[in-house]
């Protein structure tokens, strides 16, 4: 079920907001952890079963976790934690990378005249959001940092709940746990707050993104013998709108429906496309998984602590991660040492900082963007060979046109949605809309909400209701 659907809007929503308003106190964990298992399972059906296994086996792990000075069993402990991480990670590895591996052993196999079978099985959805839910709650129990969970429904609440478990954005145990116990308050202030949010990141991910996706898509499906130059660049300058939209579109939807079921889920994005260096750019772009691999694995293996080839290699291994976190395909491994190795470079030149003068900030500014436009031609791209096709075409200019197919893409519609697009993200660095929105005061902060949930609301429930909405791009993640 996605949050752009009138399934979900006008039957789904509602139904679980008035019985979180109706229900007492003591019963609004179940009622969000019984909604969140309904809302998965009309997704994805039988893969439920393995997030409650999954959930079963970290919440009675979480339990034997906990740091006692009068215990004398620390390493019992640190081997539990280990086959708690070991667990969840072969989780993830079985169920999205297996069959990617299974083909590459395939192709090793026939360069040398063998012949292996290849599988595929089918991705549960959120999985990798999930997986690193999972392994913070266990580590943040090992480090003392929160007790552990002894009410199983507030657990499921916290793994489950359907405003991030999909598509983030990735909540810390840490983060949440002071939030869980049944003692948490839920006014309507809290809807009154969230409800904007959620309009917000409605109107972003159905009216822009959802418009310029068939523009991206019909770029990205040119053939080589039709690329050209105006072709790569306008397909490259859409993917980038449509994904920030899209994502951060769902980041705000989120944010806002946790809001309204009384949580305060941290935030994901803080204008990304306004980064000067790539350093930043990583500190405002899907700034929840940039936290969890800085202090799940970048901190541990020991950060810039320990001299600096240490330090590029650390950035290198997280960025490898990262990469195939986001999927099985070389594309994403290529994606991610791209990012790694500009922040090798930063780091080891200094450009790193922000520069001082404003005209060293555009032009530092426009270097970023253009490093992280091309970074995204490699991410979208079906592969390598795709990928490298468009980015040729996009560093040679030529004389050619639009084909047919994009020029039937590029309606006056999409032209004027591209345009605003632009001048959104590549307005002044500042606050970010979606925190403005919910929290903001004065006058002019309510004008905004009130003509987001009158006008974006309106017209996003228009388009959705005609069916003009595509699933999240970040579902298959």
């Amino acid at each position: 079920m996605s949050f752009a659907t009138p399934l979900f809007l006008w039957y789904f929503l509602p139904a679980v907001l008035l019985a979180v308003l109706l229900a007492p106190r003591a019963w609004r964990n179940a009622v969000v952890a019984v909604a969140s298992l309904v809302f998965y399972a009309s997704g994805v059906g039988g893969t439920t079963m393995l997030l409650l296994v999954c959930i079963v086996v970290n919440f009675f792990v979480g339990r034997n976790l906990e740091p006692d000075e009068w215990r004398l069993d620390g390493s019992r402990r640190g081997f539990l934690l280990a086959a708690a991480v070991v667990f969840n990670l072969a989780v993830l590895g079985v169920w999205k990378y297996a069959g990617f591996a299974s083909e590459q052993a395939a192709v090793l196999a026939g360069w040398f005249g063998g012949h292996l079978p290849t599988f595929e099985l089918v991705l549960p959805i959120g999985i990798s959001f999930y997986t690193f839910h999972h392994i913070s709650y266990v580590v943040d129990i090992y480090r003392g940092e929160r007790p552990a969970l002894r009410d199983p429904v507030a657990f499921v609440a916290y793994i489950a709940m359907f405003p991030q478990l999909v598509a983030g954005p990735i909540v810390r145990y840490r983060e949440i746990a002071d939030q869980l116990p049944q003692r948490r308050t839920h006014r309507l202030d809290d809807m009154a707050a969230g409800f904007p949010r959620f309009a917000w990141g409605l109107t972003k991910k159905v009216v822009v993104a959802d418009s310029l996706a068939p523009l991206a898509d019909a770029c990205f499906a040119t053939s080589g013998s039709k690329m050209t130059f105006a072709v790569a660049w306008l397909g490259a300058i859409v993917y980038t709108l449509q994904l920030y939209f899209d994502f951060s579109g769902y980041s705000d939807m989120a944010i806002g429906l946790g809001r309204m079921l009384g949580f305060r889920l941290p935030e994901n994005f803080a204008r990304p496309y306004s980064s000067v260096t790539v350093t930043e750019f990583w500190q405002r772009w899907h700034m929840s998984l940039s936290r969890w691999f800085r202090d799940y694995v970048y901190i541990p293996l020991g950060g810039n602590r320990q001299g600096t080839f240490r330090t590029y290699r650390n950035l290198t291994i997280v960025f490898v991660l990262t990469g195939f976190w986001h999927g099985a395909a070389w594309t994403y491994l290529v994606w991610g040492l791209f990012h790694g190795a500009l922040l090798v470079v930063e780091r080891a030149s200094g450009s790193y900082r922000t520069p001082a003068g404003s005209g060293a900030r555009a032009a530092r500014r426009a270097l970023t963007m253009l490093l992280v436009v091309l970074g995204w031609v490699v991410f979208r791209a079906q592969d390598l060979g795709k990928a490298g096709t468009m980015l040729g075409h996009m560093l040679v200019p030529d004389l050619g046109g639009l084909p047919a197919v994009v020029e039937a893409a590029l309606t006056n519609q999409r032209t004027f949605i591209l345009l605003v697009a632009l001048v959104v993200v590549l307005l002044p660095a500042g606050a970010a809309t979606g925190t403005y929105i919910e929290s903001a005061r004065g006058r002019a902060a309510t004008g905004v909400r009130v003509g987001v949930m009158t006008g974006g609301t309106v017209y996003s429930g228009l388009l959705v209701a005609a069916g003009s909405f595509s699933p999240f791009l970040y579902y298959q993640f």
